[in-house]
């Protein structure tokens, strides 16, 4: 009789208790209900089992702990009846809240909040060395204002990498941990620095790299879009690549970039970006600005929507506040309505495509709609083409160069400093002549004893 062999066990999820708190005249991109049950997907990715939730509506925030008294007592006794080991609020909690909230809960209950969870998913989710240190300095960053006898040497375990616990650790992250203060804080700010020496190294090599990519004149396009919306599997489709892609909160952090090709025989770079969320910890855009300026460096943005989510709408506005959040907003967008393979109603996809300026419905699962979502871009970076009027330095070279090759040179004119021009280039071009642009009433010529040799 053949002998069994014991079967790794999987340790059991810890169990969570959600806080919704809505303050009167505070009005966020979702409703109470729905920023729950957004939480409660970022629990599920960062391997919590939520066992019940509780809602306030409050007139302002209660100085001490945010939610009322008496809720705070309700509270602690639901936890208990849930045999609650983790109760997690949908707010960033500041460190007053965050202290008398521990103390009014029962001992073995920790405290965290959505941007602790959202820390601690990233941590999970960072696999490169670029990654790992945005995520390490965005905890150090947080933490640093709520160091307490609790916290563990935080440079010692920071984004420490490895496996879970399984626990989620003395304010449940991955990094900062659980039992005694070992560091102050002169010694985290100097971690900080380190950490904000070693991204920007980071930050100049992504630069470089770049410059790089434009010398060879291949347009970038970088999606974007609400956490979950179908970017990484659109990219795979498309590159046919192999990118990693899970049906969870984000999945993915460290941008990729695949060549695709256009119709007409163009080619094109399409980078994959971080999912933004509503209410996306400023910590986090901070550190992880080195990677975000891959978006404000493109060509291109393509904003990927899941349209098949009841919020839509309000996941799109939260990619544009984020957008602008960055400086990435001047750029050009198209938007891929994605999923429709979900929709029971296909007039529900189009008048989505009614709603979003210079959209295509799109399924990146089964390739629907792709042939004219790459038409649409092929159009958008090489057949509209916009007015520009310019001075170029002769030191600019460069830019002389792609006028003549991707433009339409209407009108030219080579001055003794630099040469006047008038067209137009493709719209993902003209930033690059924004600085030399001859703005309406200046002088076109120069000065006398400097006339155009032309004329």
């Amino acid at each position: 009789m053949k002998k069994k062999v014991p079967q790794p066990t999987v340790p059991p999820r810890e169990r969570a208790f959600l806080v919704g708190v809505e303050i009167y005249g505070k009005r966020g991109l979702l409703t109470l209900e729905d920023s729950l049950a957004e939480l409660s997907l970022l629990c599920d990715t960062a391997g919590l089992e939520v066992v019940g939730e509780l809602t306030q509506k409050l007139d302002r925030p209660h100085a001490d702990t945010l939610i009322g008294s008496g809720k705070v007592a309700e509270l602690k006794a639901l936890a208990e009846d849930t045999l609650a080991q983790v109760v997690v609020f949908d707010d960033e909690l500041n460190p007053r809240h965050q202290r008398e909230l521990e103390e009014a809960l029962a001992p073995n209950v920790r405290v965290l909040d959505r941007t602790a969870l959202i820390l601690d998913i990233f941590a999970q989710h960072a696999h490169t060395s670029d990654g790992q240190l945005q995520v390490k300095l965005a905890q150090y960053e947080y933490y640093l204002p709520r160091l307490t006898g609790q916290w563990t040497h935080l440079a010692r375990q920071a984004g420490g990498g490895g496996g879970r616990s399984g626990s989620v650790g003395g304010v449940g992250l991955r990094g900062p941990g659980e039992t005694q203060l070992e560091v102050d804080r002169r010694s985290v700010r100097r971690e900080i620095s380190h950490l904000k020496e070693d991204i920007e190294k980071i930050r100049t090599h992504r630069m470089s790299r770049r410059a790089q990519r434009k010398r060879t004149r291949i347009p970038t396009v970088a999606l974007v879009g609400y956490t979950n919306a179908g970017k990484s599997t659109l990219l795979n489709r498309l590159a046919r690549s192999d990118i990693y892609v899970a049906d969870q909160l984000f999945a993915t952090l460290d941008p990729t970039t695949r060549r695709v090709h256009l119709p007409g025989r163009h080619e094109v770079l399409f980078t994959d970006t971080v999912g933004f969320i509503q209410k996306l910890p400023t910590a986090l855009v901070a550190a992880f600005h080195a990677t975000l300026e891959e978006i404000a460096e493109a060509d291109l943005l393509l904003h990927v929507v899941d349209v098949s989510h009841p919020n839509a709408i309000n996941q799109a506005e939260a990619v544009h506040e984020t957008l602008e959040e960055i400086e990435a907003d001047h750029i050009p967008v198209l938007t891929a309505l994605n999923k429709i393979d979900r929709l029971s109603d296909p007039a529900s996809a189009r008048r989505a495509v009614e709603q979003f300026p210079q959209s295509v419905a799109i399924s990146a699962r089964t390739g629907e709609g792709l042939d004219d979502l790459l038409e649409l871009v092929s159009a958008a970076l090489y057949e509209t083409l916009t007015p520009i009027h310019v001075r170029l330095p002769y030191q600019q070279g460069q830019l002389i160069s792609l006028f003549h090759e991707l433009g339409q040179v209407e009108r030219l004119e080579h001055g003794r400093k630099g040469v006047l021009m008038q067209g137009r280039v493709p719209g993902r071009l003209a930033a690059q002549f924004q600085p030399w642009q001859v703005k309406p009433g200046e002088k076109e010529h120069e000065e006398e004893g400097n006339v155009p040799v032309d004329e």
